[in-house]
């Protein structure tokens, strides 16, 4: 008996390592140099398991390693993924071959995450196009000018924040990040849903969505698993986005719309449309609105408060950089008469300070699709691949961003890279803080408008330096998904 069992269990064992030898031998047997430090089973993931690094790092790691292709591949598990470094593949995927790639590649599953499914970066096909559609319409030049009057009401917000704690202080040590989600859930809450978010009172009695905000996205194992293996997710059935935000975006979200559905003055924020669009005929749920809410809170809390963090710290690293940016603030709110629409539109170089630390230092290092229709990628190197529906693909943002084939000096923070002149030398598909072709970021245009603003307020009154406590040069923190630098951004703000 003994013996049988020993035998039969042989014979799995053996089977299971031809399996996985066939797995893992994938990107050799179709000519596609692979990434070093494939484990059995766990394939290139096992440092995202163990927090050693998150996975924008372990793809930048292998855009690097393989400097002379266009194509490497790495495996999620035994699952083969494909890394593209060429930026004419690049177009290829993201623009001009966007029928075989109109998935993204992380995977949300609808019934462990409703509201985070109908996100536009998430869904595709038919509610892809609906809710991109609305938000689009909702972010449009004339929409902005609306909600910039709930931005402005948050500047100065902010401003009293920081004048109420350098009373006390000539100046206030602060982690940037921590201050920027005050002020992007603020900004939420105010344009988002027409309600106080009472972001810069004292954390006792900070509002439920203050307390939230930055806690979604933290690079747990539910949310490897979610993201990542969405085949093992669909029987384990994790969520994204916490159950307690679920419920209070559909409790916030109901609560608001029975009272403005029967109010007499229309107020200017993003609910508002929901209600107007409802009136025209369109047929839009109450979890839809709670779902599009969820939407411009991920949107406008996370990715803004991450690049602002990157911003503030190259602008205190930068004092003439800060300088220059403070002259042209101030040149613009005296021109048009304090701090309008207008003259944000006209803070050039601050468009130049935010792409520049964009590129340095982007708030999620990858993009990520799926192909849905058998294409040929062909590299400049000569490399070829049949690429079959349900392969992933990923692009390193971080990658291109930093590659010294496309930057000169890219370690160094230089917004003059971006000035009229030299931003008509930068080659295409290259630079991607937002994304590029049909799927480019839908809220690029609010999130600019925010930052700008934000930033504004902070270069007009006040000037930034680094506190020793900030760990120069910053490392990217394991344990988050998007981009947070070990040990935070600390800095000192003084008042002027």
């Amino acid at each position: 008996m003994s013996l049988t069992f020993l035998a039969l269990f042989a014979g799995a064992f053996s089977l299971l390592c031809f399996y996985l030898y066939l797995k893992h031998n994938y990107w050799k047997r179709k000519g596609i140099p692979t990434v070093k430090g494939c484990v059995p089973l766990l394939g290139h993931m096992l440092p995202i398991i163990r927090k050693r690094i998150n996975f924008s790092e372990l793809i930048h790691l292998a855009y690097k390693e393989h400097k002379d292709h266009s194509m490497v591949g790495i495996y999620k598990g035994t699952k083969p993924v494909l890394i593209i470094r060429d930026p004419n593949l690049v177009k290829m995927v993201l623009q001009n071959n966007f029928s075989n790639f109109h998935e993204n590649g992380l995977k949300i599953l609808p019934e462990a995450d409703p509201l985070l499914a109908k996100n536009p970066f998430f869904c595709y096909g038919e509610p892809w196009s609906t809710g991109r559609k609305r938000l689009t319409y909702a972010f449009s030049n004339v929409r902005l000018k609306t909600l910039f009057v709930a931005v402005s009401g948050v500047c100065k917000k902010f401003e009293d924040f920081l004048n109420r704690r350098l009373k006390t202080s000539n100046k206030y040590e602060v982690d940037m990040k921590t201050l920027f989600l005050r002020f992007t859930s603020e900004v939420v809450t105010n344009a988002g849903l027409g309600i106080e978010g009472y972001s810069f009172e004292d954390d006792a009695g900070a509002s439920a969505f203050h307390k939230l905000v930055g806690s979604t996205f933290t690079e747990s194992l539910r949310t490897i698993i979610a993201f990542h293996y969405p085949s093992i997710n669909r029987l384990l059935k994790f969520n994204v986005l916490p159950k307690s935000v679920d419920g209070l975006f559909r409790k916030t979200v109901s609560e608001n719309l029975k009272i403005r559905r029967n109010a007499s003055t229309p107020r200017n924020d993003f609910l508002q449309l929901m209600i107007d669009m409802e009136k025209t005929g369109e047929v839009i749920d109450e979890e839809t609105v709670s779902a599009h809410a969820v939407s411009f809170y991920l949107d406008g809390t996370e990715t803004s408060s991450i690049t602002l963090n990157f911003i503030a710290h190259n602008l205190a690293a930068h004092p003439e950089i800060q300088e220059k940016l403070r002259k042209e603030v101030r040149s613009a709110i005296e021109k048009h008469g304090g701090l309008t629409f207008e003259a944000l539109k006209d803070m050039t170089y601050m468009n130049q300070v935010i792409s520049e630390s964009q590129r340095l230092h982007p708030g999620l290092g990858f993009l990520h699709k799926t192909c849905t229709e058998e294409f040929e990628l062909q590299g400049s190197d000569g490399l070829t691949y049949r690429i079959k529906p349900g392969t992933e693909i990923v692009i390193s943002v971080s990658g291109l961003h930093g590659d010294s084939n496309y930057w000169v000096d890219p370690d160094v923070f230089d917004p003059e890279r971006f000035n009229d002149e030299r931003k008509q030398t930068i080659e295409k598909m290259t630079f991607l803080p937002f994304g590029e072709g049909p799927r480019i970021c839908v809220g690029m245009r609010m999130a600019l408008l925010q930052m700008k603003a934000c930033l504004a307020s902070l270069m007009n009154n006040y000037k930034l330096e680094l506190s020793p406590r900030t760990q120069v040069p910053l490392q990217i923190s394991p344990h988050y998904f998007m981009s947070e630098p070990i040990g935070g951004n600390w800095v000192y703000i003084s008042k002027l």
